[in-house]
């Protein structure tokens, strides 16, 4: 079983960054996908990024050009890089993976991917 532990969630200014991890209970194997989705109250959950086991990114274009995904070489930790923070940012932010390759291909999947974590919270303000 796969399990997954977010942090580096916080309060930051508009305009700031934040570096979200996720730490994996292990090394994930190669052909799983992995990605970040978020959460605000009220509002759906919306998948924001996910990269495949070739490196390849998509974005949501809500955050395309201010969010960078990516991974450690073992595939054991994902991040999440946020610049140009904006107050609709604020969100609890969620790390996901999923056994099912193709599903990369569509960054709204992610929240829908097999394993998530427990979230960290972003505030934007």
């Amino acid at each position: 079983d796969v399990q997954l532990v977010e942090s580096g969630g916080g309060s930051v200014q508009t305009g700031g960054s934040l570096r979200l991890s996720c730490l994996a209970s292990n090394s994930l194997p190669n052909n799983y996908c992995m990605g970040w989705f978020r959460q605000a109250p009220g509002k759906e959950s919306e998948g924001l990024a996910t990269i495949d086991s070739d490196g390849s990114e998509i974005y949501a274009d809500s955050v395309k050009g201010r969010f960078t995904i990516s991974t450690d070489n073992a595939r054991n930790t994902l991040y999440l890089q946020m610049d140009n923070l904006k107050v609709e940012d604020t969100a609890m932010y969620y790390c996901a993976a999923d056994s099912r390759p193709w599903l990369c291909y569509s960054v709204s999947a992610a929240r829908d991917f097999g394993y998530r974590g427990q979230g960290t919270q972003v505030t934007v303000s």
